[in-house]
């Protein structure tokens, strides 16, 4: 599954002092029975309408429509929360502790799960949000607020109501609020995506590790072109081929094409016992 050559590199950047990150997508996110939301899951029904995921998770259709926008995010949410962190995320929660002073985790997944792992809220970047948060939609602050536990979970079709309504207001100016998520009309900012910082991140990166995700969104793509400019080492896991994989390999680094849940532990163990065997 990883060759000799790459175990061979691995091991020398365990062996280093060089910044290690990792770039998580959904691929990660499926093995814990989250959908992508691209297939029928991710249709959601406004009057006689259908819309895709794409259509709906906008700034503009949450203007036209807040109470559908928000009940399908409430629905979301109740999907992320029955999920459980994979052996995945439970392998980079240990690398973390490996190297604690060199570890940063950026995710493009907005359902926590990394979090909720245990990897260190300091060391992750969710440059998506975080389905589990709102903030304010006037823009009174930068303060991103959880969203009540008394708003109950939606199941498919079903709406909030006016106590929904009432809980899912900015507890600072009393406007509504919105889901603390990058929408498909929006862009990337530091305020809110941690944009400035993931790019400066890049900068410092020996190791990347990109792990299920397929270079759909720009700012996982310019992360990486920036680490390969640096000639850092570049390692894809993904169940099949695509632009991070063909860059890790033009690049001099490995494409692992297995699950995260299988291959994540594998590369652990690698780093493991490079580091115990140090010096």
């Amino acid at each position: 599954m990883i060759s000799n050559r790459l175990k061979e590199k691995l091991e020398d950047f365990a062996r280093s002092d060089r910044h290690f990150t990792v770039l998580t997508g959904s691929g990660i996110s499926v093995e814990s029975n989250i959908p992508t939301f691209r297939g029928t899951e991710g249709y959601w029904r406004v009057g006689s309408q259908a819309y895709r995921p794409h259509q709906i998770a906008t700034h503009k259709m949450f203007l036209e429509n807040p109470d559908d926008v928000w009940a399908w995010y409430l629905h979301r949410r109740g999907v992320c929360r029955k999920a459980r962190p994979n052996p995945g995320h439970l392998a980079l929660v240990e690398m973390e502790r490996l190297f604690p002073d060199r570890f940063t985790l950026i995710t493009q997944n907005i359902d926590g799960l990394h979090l909720r792992a245990g990897n260190s809220p300091q060391h992750v970047f969710e440059i998506h949000g975080n389905v589990f948060y709102m903030r304010c939609d006037r823009g009174c602050s930068h303060t991103v607020y959880p969203i009540p536990d008394e708003i109950p979970d939606k199941a498919k079709g079903e709406a909030v109501n006016d106590r929904d309504r009432r809980l899912l207001r900015c507890p600072s100016c009393g406007n509504p609020t919105r889901p603390h998520v990058l929408w498909f009309d929006e862009s990337y900012n530091e305020e809110h995506y941690h944009y400035v910082s993931a790019l400066k991140m890049s900068t410092q990166t020996g190791l990347l590790l990109v792990v299920g995700t397929s270079g759909s969104t720009n700012l996982p793509v310019l992360i990486a072109q920036k680490v390969a400019r640096r000639f850092g080492l570049i390692v894809d896991v993904n169940i099949r081929e695509n632009p991070f994989s063909r860059m890790a390999v033009s690049s001099h680094g490995g494409f692992v094409q297995e699950t995260c849940t299988v291959a994540l532990p594998a590369v652990l163990k690698i780093l493991a016992d490079a580091v115990r065997n140090r010096g």
